[in-house]
């Protein structure tokens, strides 16, 4: 099992950080590892809607589907892998911490199969790694535009 939970205060409100940080179009700018995001479904941030990433981890490309599971505009933020090498599921939440700034957390948890389930302690390092560095560059981002 891999389950790594990551968070970050942002100076910007929260309706902003959740509002840009909850579209997937945004992904490719604040991502370290997306490439791309490419709607399957029509363009609204609502549960079943899918969309198709395309990453790099670990040295590999990764192509792979997430389907909005759960959405509360402003607070919670829901994704499951529909398909893909890893099932998985991420998860935003966004809380006011003052009349300014977002407490952003950032969770990703699965279970690995096969071969993968080797690497699961050095996995969920590295992603640890990498979602920190997301939150840096998602931070830095919003910050500047605020």
């Amino acid at each position: 099992m891999v389950d790594v939970l990551t968070e970050i205060i942002i100076h910007c409100p929260c309706d902003k950080v959740s509002e840009y940080a909850a579209n997937p179009d945004n992904a490719p700018e604040w991502y370290v590892n997306i490439d791309s995001a490419e709607w399957q479904t029509p363009k609204r941030i609502e549960v079943g809607s899918k969309v198709a990433f395309k990453a790099a981890f670990l040295g590999k490309q990764l192509s792979y589907v997430y389907q909005f599971v759960e959405y509360a505009p402003g607070r919670k933020l829901v994704m499951k892998t529909a398909d893909g090498p890893f099932p998985m599921e991420t998860t935003y939440t966004w809380e006011p911490v003052d009349g300014h700034s977002t407490r952003m957390t950032l969770r990703n948890k699965g279970n690995p199969s096969g071969f993968s389930m080797l690497f699961s302690p050095f996995m969920s390092l590295m992603m640890k790694n990498a979602n920190n560095k997301d939150l840096k560059r998602l931070k830095l981002l919003l910050e500047k535009r605020s």
